[in-house]
């Protein structure tokens, strides 16, 4: 197998799908695929294994997780056994949790200083560096999970995103993950009207937080591990964190009262691979390759992944009755709509980063959205009567 063919087949994912998590060599297929997929990808590892000027590589992921989220840190665990598996143990990574390398909201910082090579993480909560990074994670009203692949891997949005890192942080960064629709969050009093928001403390990153500061609530940042206590405390008076599968995790349902939905701010928000750029440009071909397969496959599983769990989880909220599960109201909807989109405006006006890749993000959520609407709105509208 000569190398031209195995970048040609790893950029189209091929060698994602045929390996399964076999440690140094694939010697398993995943299910369905057929024989002599899994006998190609086996060869390619192989040849990779045995080829002497492919260097040995030992990294480690600084993360925003705690290992106790499966699902999230899971990304970052199936990107780096991904990345083993197809280098013959070659290519080494090894995930850490949320302050072992970096603090949980620090990982860019490690990664654009070049203290550790890589990290997995959600853009947005750089949002202070510069508002265009949430465009990789998710914007308020914006991209539902598979819009945002769309816009990402066919719409042009990762190469403005690329362009954006590598100018601005000397990074690389590639979609690995995305937790779907969010819920709404959790809430120690109702919120009926957008007035309702006035004073709330709650922990939300991203612009999502920028816009409950419009709408009057008082906002922090915090890591994961920190959440609980903040709500036990009566620190913060709310969190928004991803869904039922993780949040009952966290134990949220024991120190609040309501559950809201949606999560208007994260409809499909993509987690990503940050690579500092030295380090990926120094890697062979092969592993860069490699690499861009890893990160895919863990988009595409973590999204399946936390689909799959979430309905056992929500489903367990609702028969346990201890917690109540509200819609926000349209007002509350349309308000926070009508402040995201005036701010957007601000920061085009202000950042000149934002400003380009705004334009090109809004055509696409615009004429998507329209299509969508017709395509799958009806049908959906159906059946949650």
């Amino acid at each position: 197998m000569e190398r031209r063919e195995f970048l040609k087949m790893a950029g189209a994912g091929l060698a994602v799908t045929g390996l399964a998590a076999c440690g140094g060599a694939a010697e398993e297929a995943v299910e369905n695929v057929t024989d002599e997929t899994a006998a190609v990808v086996e060869e390619i590892v192989q040849e990779v294994a045995s080829d002497s000027h492919l260097p040995e590589i030992s990294w480690e992921i600084a993360t925003s997780w705690p290992p106790l989220l499966d699902t999230i840190f899971g990304g970052a665990d199936t990107f780096a056994a991904r990345v083993s598996a197809m280098t013959g143990g070659k290519f080494q990574i090894k995930a850490r949790a949320a302050g072992e390398i970096a603090p949980g909201l620090e990982v860019l910082n490690v990664v654009e200083e070049g203290s550790n090579p890589i990290g997995h993480t959600a853009s947005y909560y750089y949002v202070g560096k510069s508002t265009a990074t949430a465009f990789g994670t998710a914007l308020p009203f914006g991209l539902t999970a598979r819009q945002q692949n769309a816009w990402l891997y066919e719409g042009g949005g990762l190469q403005l995103m690329q362009d954006f890192y590598a100018d601005r942080f000397n990074v690389i960064q590639f979609p690995a993950g995305n937790t779907g629709a969010q819920m709404g969050g959790w809430y120690n009093k109702e919120i009926n009207t957008a007035k309702d928001l006035e004073g709330l403390k709650m922990r939300i990153p991203g612009l999502g937080g920028q816009v409950m500061t419009e709408l009057g609530a008082t906002v922090q940042v915090l890591p994961g591990g920190e959440i609980y206590q903040a709500l036990e405390t009566g620190a913060i008076d709310a969190t928004e964190w991803v869904g039922p599968y993780d949040d009952r995790k966290m134990d949220f349902h024991k120190v609040t009262q309501y559950y809201y939905y949606p999560g208007w701010w994260e409809p499909g928000p993509t987690l990503e691979i940050q690579i500092n750029l030295d380090e990926f440009n120094a890697l062979p071909e092969i592993y860069q390759e490699v690499i861009k397969s890893a990160a895919w496959e863990a988009n595409t599983q973590m999204l399946a992944n936390y689909d799959t769990k979430n309905i056992g989880a929500f489903n367990d909220l609702v028969a346990e009755g201890e917690v109540d599960i509200r819609p926000f109201s349209d007002e509350v909807l349309q308000a926070a709509e009508d402040a995201a989109f005036s701010l957007y405006d601000t920061f085009a006006q202000e950042d000149g980063d934002f400003a380009a890749i705004y334009k090109e993000w809004k055509t696409f959520r615009d004429g998507i959205q329209a299509w969508h609407g017709v395509q799958e709105g009806r049908y959906l509208e159906f059946l949650a009567k």
